[in-house]
């Protein structure tokens, strides 16, 4: 297998001038004045995470000269573009999660703290990496590179950084996207926390492969990715908390984006939800139905799945599917032809639910044509509902998605609240507001909340269902699924289950 460093030499698609790594050619020769510096965070278990740049933390903060400044949060596996800066010896720098309502520098709760120097012409990186219950914070010094030949020989800069959490090496190679593995080139060997030198390749389309340190075992796979700049790029390789097998994905980081890439063959996992409750149009279904999807088999994937109940996950190869529903009864069809669109690493649920349609024949606008007060005709069919479930697995915040499958004639919507002890309904800052058949999410900071579901109806409020919910360290992603029920007191019930299954 050759190496980057061998095809460099090799090939000329490389002007001879720049086939080695310029570290001494990437500062500016005219000194700019000013540095950079940008927050990757890489704590798997972390809320959003606040910079704040800090001149003095014991300067009056009042006085019009000092400078303080806190960034945009920045949510896992995300980063700051370059925040640009006067060059200065050192600055006081925090990180910090938003732990009450305030966003305010002051009310953080911060969880580091140093001193940074801002260099001129040259990216300060924090990335934060391990639990936010014992952060790690590595800082890299990156050059920025302003180097004209790169836009005359179409070149790109290219680094690798492995944060992988398992902390072992690995060998990451690269070749031109019509090319396999066996063609691929050995960019390098890279011990965790690891940020190589610079390379500097021809602009094209890459793919990218990860196997452990001396393993020919290919366990990651890029699409093809390009590079069609003179850009200065970082790819970084990281945890995969998707549905697919490979350990690995990948970011590219630029100066101004973070793009997530995953394995080219990734699997994807989905689960189903039975919400179609018995009706009289439905005469041979007992609120059981047989899940089939085409091509993968003679036999039903899921043999019998009960009303309000979710499935198990299946695993598939990415790709799109026909999903047909049978009573199991007498293998009667309830829907047929639904698309089940599924992407590579990615995690989802079907939610099917019954929707009534009131027939007007002769499309008069009229569905009471004796006038009877009695709706003529309904007719009942089964629809599905996808939705991506979320990998997020922080400690201090979970996110709840709100699923609305009540339909009604007297309402077009609901609000949902979610009340903590020292609210009301009209002072609670987490709501929201659905339609029938749409989704919702909201992020819950650990509490109790007491929860309305809450209709309009005819300038009138009624509450639907409540109950109490306890968000804490241990709980995890959930639905909160909205549906019709004929045993429910009033008429409406309420179903909490987790995105992810458990085993997952």
């Amino acid at each position: 297998m050759k190496t980057l460093k061998t095809l460099q030499t090799l090939k000329s698609w490389l002007a001879a001038s720049i086939l080695l790594t310029l570290l001494g050619c990437e500062f500016s020769e005219d000194s700019s004045g000013t540095g950079y510096v940008k927050l990757y965070n890489l704590s798997k278990d972390s809320p959003s995470i606040y910079l704040t740049i800090d001149e003095d933390l014991t300067e009056d903060n009042n006085d019009d000269d000092h400078y303080e400044q806190t960034y945009t949060a920045i949510a896992y596996g995300k980063a700051h573009s370059n925040i640009s800066l006067t060059s200065k010896n050192y600055y006081y720098y925090q990180l910090a999660w938003q732990d009450d309502d305030s966003s305010a520098t002051d009310d953080l709760s911060v969880i580091y703290e140093d001193t940074l120097a801002l260099v001129d012409d040259t990216i300060q990186m924090i990335v934060l990496s391990g639990s936010i219950l014992s952060p790690q914070v590595m800082i890299h010094s990156i050059p920025v590179i302003d180097d004209d030949d790169d836009t005359t020989n179409d070149l790109f800069n290219l680094r690798v950084l492995n944060m992988h959490s398992n902390q072992q090496a690995v060998d990451f190679y690269l070749s031109k996207e019509n090319e396999s593995f066996n063609e691929a080139i050995l960019v390098g060997q890279y011990s965790y926390q690891q940020l190589s030198d610079n390379e500097k390749l021809a602009q094209d389309d890459y793919i990218f492969y990860i196997t452990t340190a001396g393993s020919d075992e290919v366990l990651f796979r890029s699409s093809s990715i390009p590079f069609a700049y003179s850009s200065q790029n970082i790819m970084i390789v990281k945890d995969n908390m998707g549905a697919g097998s490979s350990p690995y994905v990948l970011d590219k980081m630029s100066d101004s984006a973070v793009i997530e890439y995953v394995d080219a063959e990734a699997e994807a996992q989905f689960r189903a939800y039975n919400a179609v409750a018995n009706h009289e149009q439905l005469t041979s279904y007992q609120e059981v139905f047989a899940l089939h999807i085409n091509g993968v088999g003679d036999n039903p994937v899921i043999a019998a799945l009960p009303y309000g109940e979710i499935s198990n996950a299946l695993v598939l190869a990415s790709g799109d599917y026909n999903i047909d529903l049978t009573s199991t009864e007498d293998n009667v069809p309830l829907m047929s032809n639904h698309l089940l669109s599924l992407v590579g690493n990615t995690n989802k649920t079907l939610f099917f639910y019954a929707e009534q349609e009131y027939v007007d024949n002769d499309n008069d606008g009229n569905i009471d044509e004796n006038g009877d007060g009695i709706i003529d005709e309904i007719d009942v069919n089964v629809f599905s509902l996808m939705v991506e479930n979320s990998v997020l697995s922080s400690i201090y915040q979970h996110e709840i998605e709100i699923v609305n499958l009540i339909q009604s004639d007297d309402f077009a919507q609901v609000a949902v609240f979610f009340v903590r002890q020292d609210e009301s309904i009209s002072s609670a800052i987490y709501h929201r507001e659905l339609s029938y058949k749409n989704t919702g999410s909201i992020l819950l900071r650990n509490n109790s909340y007491q929860v309305f579901v809450i209709a309009n109806n005819n300038g009138s409020s009624i509450i639907l269902n409540s109950f109490e919910l306890i968000i804490n360290e241990q709980s995890n992603e959930q639905f909160l699924v909205l549906e019709s029920s004929e045993t429910s007191p009033t008429g409406y019930k309420t179903t909490l289950f987790n995105q992810t299954a458990e085993q997952e």
